[in-house]
């Protein structure tokens, strides 16, 4: 596969290796958000249907990123944090139960899981990773699945840690899950979009996942999928537009108890908003031409050379049958002032982002093997 520069405004002197932090728009999204734009100041213009067609449009197209069969299980969200509270709310556990978890995982992924374990009394289990560096991830995995018994009621974690690109082995983890009967929510926003994932294959319970990173949405969007355990669940607000027959205005005031099917019940209010539908179905149908395995075998074609140079400089990176190609993370040697390297990179245009001890990569089609460059020289300058 090529580099799709072409798409993105991103200037030459700019090294942008950081979309795990937020995504750039290509020019095909700017532009369908300016047409939201324009639906807006027409309002005279916007019909019944343009509440509703487009965000079935949406949910088709995350259902097939995902190989969901039915886009009837597809929540259109503002955030994972609204995703996870979604997903809590409909969970009762018994006294002692267990909720686990992955140390350091990102907030959004942690703090309902705290919430919904002190209201039942449950308890936070988190396996951290083994402190090695030789055979830190596989070694992680088999953490995880030991930590899985018949106290585990909940586990709640990546497809990847989202710091450093560590990849877990979720569909051993799933099958343990289920085993023992325990719920499986995945927070998939480091991964999804750039590397392949199937609800068939995994059988999470739940997937939220961010749509302003690898799924090149505005900020302020994100998908729920949510299996067959949540489908008579309760949501977290009451809107008019997730209830059956909402499409006839007219009858609006003739109240409905009954929702749309499915996980339609869990969608935002205001979920037809023009402007960022229009943008989130320009961003998936490009995704989906790339696809995520494209992606994917790029970025690790395009880091290559650079992680060889890397490691030969002290630094530790995973070994690549144990993280991902899009996200990973650069542990740098211990005498290497980190302050100084942050000002370095900042005053050469070079974006990445510093999470505890390691740097964090992400790149993607917007980016070349030229880009890794200026990166290991400004590391090699402070060794």
């Amino acid at each position: 596969m090529q580099h799709q520069k072409q798409l993105f405004d991103i200037p030459e002197d700019i090294t942008y290796l950081n979309i795990a932090s937020q995504s750039p728009a290509f020019k095909s999204i700017y532009e369908a958000g300016l047409e939201g734009l324009k639906q807006k100041n027409r309002p005279y213009d916007i019909r019944v249907s343009d509440y509703f067609e487009p965000v079935i449009e949406l949910k088709k197209l995350f259902a097939e990123l995902i190989d969901a069969d039915d886009f009837n299980r597809i929540a259109t969200m503002p955030s994972v944090s609204y995703g996870m509270a979604t997903v809590a709310n409909n969970i009762v556990l018994k006294e002692h139960d267990e909720i686990l978890i992955i140390d350091e995982q990102f907030p959004s992924n942690v703090y309902s899981w705290q919430k919904l374990a002190k209201k039942y009394h449950a308890k936070i289990k988190t396996v951290s990773a083994p402190n090695t560096e030789t055979n830190r991830v596989k070694l992680w995995n088999e953490a995880i699945l030991n930590a899985i018994n018949s106290n585990t009621a909940v586990i709640a974690m990546g497809n990847i840690h989202w710091s450093n690109g560590s990849l877990f082995d979720l569909k051993t983890i799933s099958n343990k899950a289920k085993q023992h009967a325990a719920l499986l929510i995945i927070d998939g926003s480091q991964s999804v979009g750039a590397l392949p994932f199937s609800v068939k294959d995994i059988k999470p319970d739940a997937l939220i996942c961010a749509g302003y990173k690898w799924l090149f949405g505005p900020y302020g969007c994100a998908y729920g999928y949510f299996g067959e355990y949540f489908d008579n669940g309760n949501p977290i607000e009451e809107n008019w537009s997730n209830r059956l027959d909402s499409e006839n205005f007219a009858g609006l005031t003739n109240y409905q108890r009954e929702y749309k099917p499915l996980a339609n019940r869990y969608s935002v209010g205001e979920s037809g908003n023009f402007i960022y539908v229009k943008m989130q179905i320009e961003a998936l149908n490009q995704v989906l031409e790339w696809t995520p395995k494209r992606i994917q075998d790029y970025c690790k074609d395009i880091s290559a050379e650079a992680v060889k140079e890397l490691k030969n400089l002290g630094c530790i990176i995973e070994d690549d049958h144990y993280r991902t190609h899009h996200l990973f993370g650069i542990k740098l040697p211990k005498e290497l002032n980190l302050d100084a390297l942050k000002k370095d990179l900042f005053s050469k245009n070079i974006f990445v982002s510093f999470r505890g001890n390691y740097i964090r990569i992400s790149c993607h089609l917007f980016n070349t093997a030229e880009d890794f460059k200026p990166l290991v020289a400004c590391i090699a300058s402070h060794l």
